[in-house]
């Protein structure tokens, strides 16, 4: 069997409902909130206001600075781990440039453009039903049966 026949039988194979599939720990990564936002971020998603109203920008480059700014709430830790992955898996470039001090920035590679492309439309729809959810939450909450300490 030549190389691209075994590559294009693997390829058919993946099925993420098998425990032993690689595709369950890459839909693992891909559907951390970190790994959504840094994309939505990178792909040019950040514009305030309304899904509906905001404007996305063209992807662009971006400093581990502006991300940090951008994703309100993230550890370094947590950043730096998910840029990692995220380069690791080519979903995106880190580019060295030899200044001084040194920058360091971050661009979706072409694969990284196209889960974005995802990312934005789930982030999009938290950001339009979240008041539908918060109301079914609440709605849920309030006729619960309510829990009893031991005590």
């Amino acid at each position: 069997m030549k190389a691209a026949q075994k590559k294009a039988q693997a390829k058919a194979e993946y099925n993420a409902f098998l425990a032993e599939c690689p595709s369950r720990q890459l839909l693992d990564r891909i559907s951390d909130k970190w790994v959504v936002l840094v994309l939505c971020a990178l792909g040019g998603d950040h514009n305030p206001g309304p899904p509906s109203t905001a404007h996305t920008d063209a992807p662009k480059a971006m400093r581990y600075s502006e991300i940090a700014r951008l994703l309100a709430g993230v550890s370094q830790k947590m950043l730096t781990q998910t840029l990692r992955s995220l380069e690791h898996d080519g979903l995106l470039t880190r580019t060295v440039t030899p200044t001084v001090p040194v920058t360091v920035s971050y661009e979706l590679t072409d694969l990284g453009l196209s889960l974005h492309r995802m990312t934005r439309g789930l982030r999009t729809w938290a950001q339009t039903h979240m008041s539908e959810v918060l109301a079914n939450r609440e709605n849920r909450d309030a006729h619960a049966p309510q829990r009893q300490i031991p005590g």
